[in-house]
C-alpha cells in the first residue's frame, strides 16, 4: 500500500438475482473484465449501490472478489456509513486484505453538521482503525450525500493524519471546486515537474471522465467515473496518453481535446434524465451487450428500464457508434 492508486478506476455497478440478492459471479467477471481493460475497481461506491447493500453483503462480496484472484492493490473499497462503528468494520476488512485504499463517504444521514463533527468522526475512524497501512480517499459527492467536505476539513486531517489521508474523489461535478482542491493540496513542491512523487501528498480523482483532461493538467491523478464501467479503455487511453507526455497545463495538445470531447459523448447519452437514472443506464447497457437481461436488475428504491426506454438507450448507443467489448465471461 506504499504505492498509490493512480488512473482510472470504475464504482462497479453491482448485478443483482431476481430476488434481489447480489450476484457475485457476475459482479467477480465484471471486475476481472475491467481489470483487462486497464481500469482500476472502486467498489462499493454509489453506482455499486452501496447504500442498498448491507455491511454484511460488502463485506462477503469484498471476500469473494479477493478469494477469486482478484488484485485488491488495483482496488479501492467504498467503507463510508453513517455509523462509525459500520466504517470501522469495513475499512479494517479492506486495509488487511490489501486493498490500495477506502473511499470514505462522509456520515450524510444529519445535515449541516459542523466541520468540527465530521473531523471528529474521520479521526475517530482513523484512530479505531490504527492501521499505517490506511489511506483513505475523501468522498465529496454534495449532490447525493448533501455533506460537504471543503477545503479547511481536508487542511486539518492532513494535519493531523498526513499519512492516512491520500486524497479525495470530487464528484461535485462543479470543475471550480475540484481546482480549488488541486490549487490547495494537490502539488506541494517547487518542483515544476508534478508527476514528481515527491510533490504529491493528497491525490484529487474526478467523479466524471468529462473532467478528466482538466483533472490531469492541473494535478490531478485520475477518474472515478460510473461510466468506466462500460467505457474502460477508452477512458484509459485518454489517462495513458497524458501520463506519458504530461508537462504542464497544455498536456496532450488537440489530440487529448478531440479524446475529451468523444468521451463526453458517451457521457451524454447514460446521464441523460430522460432515463430512470445512470445506475440502470449502466446495467441496461451491460445487459444489451452481454446478452444477459439479468444485467437489469437494480434495487428498490431505483427502477429498471422498461422496454422502450431500453430501445431508446440501444438506438443511441449504436447512433454515436459506441460498442463494449465484452469477454466470454462477462
Amino acid at each position: 500500500m506504499n504505492l498509490r492508486i493512480r488512473g482510472v478506476l470504475a464504482p462497479v455497478v453491482t448485478p443483482f438475482r431476481a430476488d434481489l440478492s447480489p450476484d457475485s459471479q457476475r459482479f467477480i467477471a465484471h471486475c476481472k473484465w475491467l481489470l483487462s481493460q486497464n481500469c482500476g475497481l472502486a467498489v462499493f461506491g454509489t453506482n455499486s449501490e452501496a447504500n442498498s447493500l448491507s455491511m454484511e453483503e460488502r463485506s462477503n462480496l469484498l471476500e469473494e472478489l479477493v478469494a477469486a484472484g482478484v488484485d485488491p492493490s488495483r482496488m479501492m473499497s467504498g467503507t463510508g456509513c453513517c455509523s462509525i462503528i459500520e466504517t470501522v468494520k469495513l475499512t479494517k476488512q479492506a486495509v488487511g486484505n490489501g486493498c490500495a485504499g477506502v473511499l470514505m463517504l462522509p456520515p450524510f444521514y444529519y445535515k449541516d453538521v459542523s466541520e468540527e463533527g465530521l473531523y471528529r468522526y474521520f479521526s475517530e475512524v482513523v484512530q479505531r482503525v490504527g492501521d499505517a497501512r490506511l489511506k483513505i480517499y475523501l468522498y465529496h459527492i454534495p449532490p447525493v450525500a448533501i455533506v460537504c467536505i471543503t477545503p479547511k476539513l481536508v487542511e486539518r486531517l492532513l494535519a493531523a493524519y498526513p499519512d492516512a489521508i491520500a486524497g479525495m474523489k470530487d464528484s461535485s461535478g462543479d470543475w471550480n471546486h475540484t481546482k480549488t482542491f488541486l490549487d490547495a493540496f494537490a502539488v506541494r513542491s517547487a518542483d515544476p515537474d508534478p508527476t514528481a512523487c515527491a510533490a504529491r501528498t493528497f491525490d484529487v480523482f474526478v467523479g466524471s471522465e468529462s473532467f478528466l483532461l482538466a483533472n490531469m493538467r492541473n494535478g490531478g491523478v485520475g477518474t472515478i467515473s460510473a461510466t468506466a464501467n462500460v467505457n474502460p479503455a477508452a477512458i484509459h487511453k485518454l489517462y495513458d496518453g497524458l501520463v506519458r507526455t504530461r508537462t504542464g497545463p497544455h498536456t496532450g495538445g488537440q489530440a487529448a481535446e478531440e479524446q475529451q470531447a468523444e468521451l463526453n459523448v458517451v457521457r451524454e447519452v447514460f446521464s441523460n434524465r430522460k432515463f430512470p437514472s445512470m445506475i440502470a443506464a449502466l446495467k441496461q447497457a451491460i445487459a444489451i451487450y452481454a446478452d444477459d437481461p439479468v444485467w437489469r436488475t437494480v434495487r428498490p428504491p431505483l427502477v429498471e428500464f422498461t422496454t422502450e426506454q431500453a430501445k431508446t438507450l440501444a438506438a443511441e448507443l449504436k447512433a454515436i457508434g459506441f460498442a463494449m467489448a465484452l469477454s466470454s465471461g462477462e
